[in-house]
């Protein structure tokens, strides 16, 4: 009971969305034509790009996230606080669910399968990956309970079980994948360039503990690096040249 009262009531207040929305969907079970991420009814359904990420379709996918939520909630809500963790996690969902419908689209193209245009894709688990990345930037040096690792390689770990998992599970367990690597990668962005610094005018975080390189193991930084650059100029707009 202790523990609970040490949980944030933002992240309280989201565990009840999580909960009412997962009994909502197994009495309606109908109703995932129109909150869950289609792609192909996307348009005009585009509110799905936003609902999708709050309404989680099994019992074990709402305890994963409820889980993730709790625990990383209440690690970040006193640091962030409750309005800026509100933030983060409602643009890393749009932003994620987003990537996944381009993706979606992009693989029925390549391989003419409706499977990627029809599979119904939502639950919360692309802000549970950006809140595992928010995790690995404040607190990197941690220690993991019973995996006794640092924090800061929890983000590239829980991707890859996520991966390893899908690949003896189901397709719609697999569907999770991009989710989780996407909710990783733009909590990520977000965090990177961002996410304004209280009291200051300053954006992001650019530190060399923080770069994308991170994510992977030592011997692959040297080739990450030249590519991450790239992607660096292109989408954020950067420059050796700008002011620091």
């Amino acid at each position: 009971m202790n523990y609970l009262t040490q949980i944030p009531k933002l992240c309280k207040g989201l565990a009840v969305v999580l909960i009412v929305g997962h009994i909502f969907v197994l009495y309606f079970p109908a109703a995932i034509s129109y909150i869950a991420l289609i792609p192909a009814k996307t348009i005009p359904f585009a509110w799905n790009l936003i609902t999708s990420p709050y309404f989680e379709q099994s019992t074990e996918g709402v305890v994963i996230s409820l889980i993730g939520l709790l625990v990383t909630g209440k690690l970040l809500d006193p640091i962030w606080g409750s309005r800026e963790l509100l933030k983060f996690i409602f643009v890393v969902n749009v932003l994620t669910s987003l990537c996944v419908f381009v993706t979606a689209i992009c693989l029925y193209y390549i391989t003419s399968q409706e499977l990627y245009l029809y599979m119904p894709v939502s639950g919360f688990h692309g802000a549970i990956s950006g809140l595992i990345v928010g995790i690995k930037q404040i607190l990197p040096d941690k220690e993991l309970p019973l995996l006794k690792i640092k924090a800061k390689w929890s983000p590239s770990l829980a991707i890859l079980a996520y991966v390893i998992v899908s690949l003896f599970r189901t397709t719609e367990v697999a569907a999770y994948v991009p989710t989780f690597v996407f909710g990783a990668y733009t909590g990520w962005i977000y965090l990177r360039y961002w996410q304004k610094k209280p009291d200051s005018n300053i954006r992001g975080d650019q530190s060399d503990d923080f770069a994308f390189s991170t994510f992977f193991p030592s011997f692959l930084r040297g080739a990450i690096d030249p590519i991450a650059s790239v992607f660096e100029r292109a989408f954020c707009k950067r420059s050796e040249t700008s002011d620091d």
